[in-house]
């Protein structure tokens, strides 16, 4: 056996190679292992990057269909699915290239295969190359993400339908798709085809789309989808899937009747769940909570000198927390090995962002309302709507709104949304004077260029500082 590792990463994507560079900066002596067969983790090669990718494909077709709106003459000729998917690997392999790199750059020992805990502090690892390894850590991050989360739909799998990372590698573009789910995988996918000038119906269980925004900013987002040819049915139970010739058909009930609706494909799209097993936690004692791996906020489990990051544990699964939390959890793991009674780091969730890329786009700051209410912060909002801005009304792009939430003792921002054009660049304006504990008067005295978009944060400043 050789000296055990300081800090040993399980997993290799965006949360496992943060959280392996920061340990490995701080002098532990780290190794990563990670299982799959490409490199570069769930964001790079099935999430963010690809789905970003097919995405402003869609959005430029829809610019060419509204070319008459602003004088000029084009004509949309369709959509080249082999092209769009080739654009999307040339950009995906240069991406996962330069993460094997990183990972490859001999900062820490990268171990290829499949980690199973046999005790606390030793892994037992199925080597890629089909030889066994086994080595002992001082401290552990578990980062190893997701996968698809599956529902049992009667018919489903005899019908057949695309989760998202079959969507991503296809080249076909379906006449007519329904979407299943209301998450921003779901919403994602429904703006892609739809985009490109497919027939879409999307079919959301909960009362409203997208369950993390308050209910004003979701059903605008779902307006404005509707506006936009796509169907949005909220409040349905999934009844069964079917294939009738070549149209695959889901009967669903909603408010007490039942409908069928019929599409060339069915895209599942009901979410991710966290991929913990095959990890042996019993054997090493970590304990597995309601979004996966148990942890608080030092990013340790119920095992102390085990930590998790990213999706395997949530709460929020998005990668900029899944990279904070790494980074969390490496400090604190140097600091258990210079000194067990070193106080830990605790993570702050309060400036987290979530933002979804349908057209018109939707992000978040901070707390929504209900968050707010739930921790009894008597808060005050203000909104404002695109359709009322001159640089939206300029671009066309008139649906939505911002809204900023504040503190009603202190005007203290605690949480802002948009729904509009740009809204995962506009909502970082907020997330900044967060970070500062700006008040709404604060935000309003800040100068902004006219005419921007950014400056329509300043209207619902000034109506919050004057209340």
């Amino acid at each position: 056996m050789t000296e055990p590792f300081d800090f040993i990463v399980i997993g290799g994507g965006s949360a496992g190679y943060a959280g392996a560079s920061t340990a490995a900066r701080l002098g532990l002596r780290v190794a990563v292992i990670e299982s799959a067969e490409k490199m570069g983790g769930l964001c790079i090669l099935r999430g963010c990057m690809p789905s970003k990718a097919l995405l402003e494909s869609a959005l430029r077709a829809e610019t060419i269909r509204r070319a008459a709106e602003f004088g000029l003459r084009a004509e949309y000729l369709g959509a080249d699915g082999p092209a769009i998917l080739a654009r999307k690997r040339r950009l995906i392999s240069e991406f996962a290239d330069y993460r094997r790199d990183q990972l490859e750059s001999g900062r820490f020992e990268l171990i290829r295969g499949r980690a199973e805990f046999t005790d606390p502090q030793t892994l037992k690892i199925a080597l890629l190359d089909g030889t066994e390894r086994e080595v002992k850590g001082r401290a552990f991050l578990i980062a190893t993400g997701s996968r698809i989360h599956r529902v049992a739909i009667p018919g489903l799998e005899e019908t057949g339908s695309w989760d998202s990372d079959e969507a991503l590698e296809s080249a076909h573009i379906p006449g007519s798709v329904i979407v299943l789910g209301g998450g921003a995988i779901a919403l994602e996918s429904a703006s892609y085809y739809a985009g490109l000038g497919s027939q879409v119906t999307v079919l959301q269980r909960g009362p409203h789309v997208l369950k993390e925004f308050d209910p004003d900013v979701a059903g605008a987002l779902a307006a404005a989808m509707e506006k936009r040819g796509i169907r949005v049915l909220c409040d349905t139970s999934l009844q069964r899937c079917e294939k009738r010739g070549e149209q695959k058909i889901v009967t669903f009930s909603r408010n007490g009747e039942t409908h069928t609706v019929e599409a060339e494909q069915i895209i599942y799209g009901l979410g991710r769940e966290p991929l913990t097993g095959g990890l042996g936690l019993d054997r090493a004692g970590v304990v597995l909570g309601a979004k996966g791996v148990r942890i608080d906020d030092t990013l340790q489990t119920s095992v102390p000198h085990i930590f998790a990051a990213g999706d395997v544990c949530g709460p929020y699964e998005v990668v900029h927390v899944a990279i904070q939390q790494a980074e969390y959890a490496a400090r604190n793991a140097a600091r258990l090995h210079r000194a067990a009674s070193e106080p830990l780091e605790n993570i702050d969730y309060s400036l987290k962002l979530f933002a979804v890329f349908t057209h018109p786009e939707v992000a978040m700051v901070g707390y929504n309302e209900r968050e707010a209410a739930a921790r009894e912060i008597g808060c005050a909002t203000a909104t404002y709507p695109f359709a009322d801005h001159g640089k939206s009304m300029v671009r066309g792009e008139t649906d939505g709104f911002v809204k900023l939430i504040a503190e009603c003792s202190t005007r203290r921002i605690v949480g802002a949304s948009v729904i509009g054009p740009d809204a995962s660049e506009l909502i970082h304006e907020i997330a900044v004077a967060m970070y500062f504990k700006a008040t709404a008067a604060d935000l309003a005295r800040v100068p902004h260029y006219h005419p921007t978009l950014s400056e329509i944060w300043t209207y619902p400043a000034e109506e919050l500082a004057e209340k």
